[in-house]
């Protein structure tokens, strides 16, 4: 039979995708399909369908896989947050640790690489120590409310749907964050709902309430609240401030970041500090790290351990290395390896980044760290250091092609390439592979419940 969109299909799912989707053959062709994991049988309704696949989404099950499971939040397969938790956290850690050694196989053509089992985290809900959250002028419904005269379509303080920009669930609570966070999220909606001050149009540009970030420290148990409006009204902010501080004694910062930009994203072009401190305390092993309401820091606490104890692993330092961390952020990984090394030189683009790295290596002690602003592109060939080991923990996007030349032209002894994406890991190993060999890859579960995955490789040069 012909394939056609809008066509119910009963498809066996045999396989998971990178990318999340369930993945079944239908006469010889690809049909990926949001919602189901290996081992459904489903009945599902192709939406997109072109030469060498198709695309569908999943009506019903007609016989659930034996890894299947019922998901805990109402909002799940609804909400992008996470696409898997219908699936047996075992077999999520399997999956991830496939995705990765097919990176390898398909894109670096080694398919041989040692890809280990991927390492789970110890919490797999309420591991998040950061969560953003959006405002819209109406809500987005679940589909149980569609068609109902009772449902309030009012607006919305909470997570986007897949592949939109204006369309906004309203979330009461996200299992991924510590409960503490939802009881802040429910307050802060009743208070903007209250408010003579409209939400943001995600379409108009108008309005005044845009984002809500909640960061926490797993150390310390400390949050912060920062609530992006896009103009400056502190008399209406800061009854909302004082209120979160009398009533949750664990929020011990509030913050108002100010964001005139259409650019949905929550970060302020500057802060108004309303209660408390403007940073909180965050420790990963015996470090301790100041956050402030624009650090960039990885959003699973006891996940980045697990993630810096594999890098400090592969990196095999004597205590006499000079140490190169190209995109280091705010040192963290830096900071973790410099007690080893004779010295860490960190390389980053984002200014205000290196400002952080600087104050954590002065709030632990450590004097063997320096960081350079700029674009790696330009600062890296410009340094005129020969390193003995590299750090390499790029965007998603991977290394920069005048980046990844520079590297080959350094050659250091052993490298460790940290990636959150192992499409890319495997596009730059097929260049790097040339003079390295990749003695083993470690994926570590930051993730839980998304398909999402990091790994650590470990390169030595080829004599």
């Amino acid at each position: 039979m012909s394939v056609k969109k809008g066509q119910d299909v009963e498809l066996e799912v045999t396989q998971i995708a990178f990318g999340g989707r369930g993945l079944a053959r239908l006469e010889g062709l690809a049909v990926f399909v949001d919602g189901a994991i290996a081992g459904d049988r489903v009945l599902a309704r192709i939406v997109k369908k072109k030469k060498s696949y198709a695309e569908a989404r999943l009506v019903s099950l007609i016989s659930p896989s034996p890894f299947r499971v019922d998901p805990p939040c109402p909002y799940s397969g609804i909400c992008g947050g996470c696409t898997w938790q219908q699936m047996s956290y075992e077999k999520q850690l399997y999956y991830k640790q496939q995705h990765v050694q097919e990176a390898f196989g398909h894109i670096a053509l080694m398919p041989d690489v040692n890809v280990k089992p991927t390492v789970g985290t110890e919490r797999v809900f309420g591991y998040r120590n950061k969560m953003e959250f959006s405002c819209a002028e109406r809500r987005w419904l679940m589909p149980d409310e569609l068609g109902r005269d009772d449902v309030d379509t009012g607006m919305a303080l909470g997570l986007h749907v897949p592949g939109t920009f204006h369309k906004v669930l309203d979330i009461q609570a996200c299992l991924l964050q510590p409960d503490l966070g939802n009881r802040i999220l429910c307050d802060v909606r009743d208070f903007i709902k209250a408010s003579a001050l409209p939400v943001y149009g995600l379409k108009s540009h108008e309005g005044f309430w845009r984002f809500l970030v909640l960061r926490h420290s797993s150390a310390f148990d400390e949050w912060m609240v920062n609530i992006v409006t896009a103009s400056e009204a502190r008399d209406q902010v800061q009854p909302l401030a004082d209120l979160l501080v009398q009533r949750y004694p664990n929020v011990i910062s509030v913050i108002n970041s100010i964001s005139g930009r259409k650019a949905g994203v929550a970060v302020g072009e500057y802060e108004l500090l309303l209660e408390g401190r403007s940073t909180i305390l965050e420790r990963i092993g015996d470090f301790e790290f100041e956050l402030s309401a624009s650090s960039f820091f990885q959003t699973n606490t006891t996940g980045a351990r697990l993630l810096y104890d594999t890098v400090r692993r592969f990196a095999r330092l004597g205590g006499d290395e000079t140490v190169l961390d190209l995109y280091c952020g705010t040192g963290t990984i830096a900071i973790y390896l410099a007690a080893e090394a004779r010295e860490v030189i960190g390389l980053e683009v984002v200014e205000s980044a290196v400002a952080d790295a600087r104050r954590n290596c002065r709030r632990n002690g450590i004097d063997n760290c320096r960081f350079v602003a700029g674009d790696v592109r330009q600062t890296l060939p410009a340094l005129g250091v020969q390193p003995d080991v590299m750090i390499i923990d790029p965007p998603r996007a991977g290394m920069h092609a005048d980046v990844l030349q520079e590297v080959m032209t350094l050659r250091p002894r052993r490298m460790v390439y940290v990636s959150c994406n192992p499409a890319t890991l495997a596009r730059d190993m097929l260049q790097l592979k040339e003079a390295y060999r990749v003695l083993e890859v470690q994926p570590v579960d930051m993730f839980p419940h998304t398909f999402h995955i990091e790994a650590v490789a470990a390169l030595e040069r080829v004599s």
